[in-house]
């Protein structure tokens, strides 16, 4: 079970009932923060989450309103007894942006580790999650991610009988062990099944709508895309700077087969925003406006 918890949707400056940017994903036991705006560590107490579990920060770019809130939720770490390491990812200059905002988060108890982005896209794994990044078109470097929880095939029990391999070694070959028995090699693929289909959250605020957000998108459980601006009038502002519509990403939405889309990263001028989701529901049906707290649990689906 994946869950998936959005902290903050406003864009640009904190307005009531919405902090700035922030989403939080659970899964076994550990805890992923992507982006750390204004407001986040309060944003965490309202939804009754904890700071102490984040093992993974994830920033898709350096603005204020997507890191502003980092310091303070370092400290609250920090006084919560944390001791393992947390690492960072972001795009180039992560370490010099964290450590300057740590002048004023100077003394942890525990080590930051950082992953700087150097390519278009990357893949990582770390606690479980395989964290895809990739390059979105921000006026700065900026990155969006998908988050996905790989699910192993099942044990074919009629396989490990006729290979005549006792019960005490088919769990080595389910964790992904290579095992020695009477003098011949067994390996994970002689006894499980294809991988069956896992969990996938993916994540874009900042950026005009590219080829590579649907891509990475692509059948997505969860899409949370930024929705800067929904008034028909203000395209011509989200081109110039570089932000989307409620209806581009509805089409990108679309365009990834995704089972349903949020929308995040609201204009401070936007007023009215549910007036405007008729039109966006017609591109794409299974579509909601973010809210502060916003909370669904991702779980596997048992196949036919």
């Amino acid at each position: 079970m994946l869950d998936v918890c959005l902290l903050g949707t406003a864009g640009m400056m904190p307005q009531p009932h919405r902090w700035l940017t922030a989403l939080m994903t659970r899964y076994n036991g550990s805890s992923l923060l992507i982006d750390c705006g204004e407001g986040t560590q309060i944003a965490m107490k309202e939804a009754g989450l904890s700071p102490n579990p984040i093992d993974v920060i994830c920033f898709t770019h350096y603005h204020a309103d997507h890191i502003s809130g980092l310091p303070g939720l370092l400290l609250s770490m920090g006084n919560s007894d944390r001791k393992e390491p947390v690492t960072m990812v972001g795009p180039k200059g992560l370490q010099r942006v964290v450590n300057a905002l740590r002048v004023i988060a100077p003394e942890l108890p525990f080590e930051i580790v950082f992953h700087e982005l150097s390519k278009d896209e990357e893949e990582l794994e770390l606690f479980g999650y395989h964290i895809k990044a990739y390059r979105v078109n921000h006026n700065v470097l900026c990155y969006g991610y998908s988050i996905e929880i790989p699910r192993k095939g099942k044990f074919d029990v009629e396989a490990a009988k006729s290979l005549g391999l006792p019960v005490q070694m088919w769990n080595p070959l389910q964790k992904g062990e290579t095992i020695s028995f009477e003098g011949n090699t067994y390996t994970p693929d002689m006894v499980m099944g294809p991988e069956r289909k896992g969990l996938k959250v993916a994540y874009c605020t900042d950026t005009r709508p590219v080829e590579r957000i649907s891509r990475f998108a692509k059948g997505a459980d969860l899409f949370i895309c930024e929705g800067m601006y929904a008034e028909p009038d203000k395209l011509k502002k989200a081109k110039q700077y570089k932000h989307m519509t409620f209806y581009e990403a509805a089409q990108l939405a679309k365009e990834a087969e995704v089972s349903e889309l949020w929308l995040t990263h609201f204009s401070p001028s936007l007023v009215g925003a549910k007036g405007y989701m008729k039109q966006v529901k017609e591109i794409f049906p299974n579509a909601y406006l973010g809210e502060d707290g916003k909370t669904v649990e991702l779980d596997f689906q048992e196949e036919d």
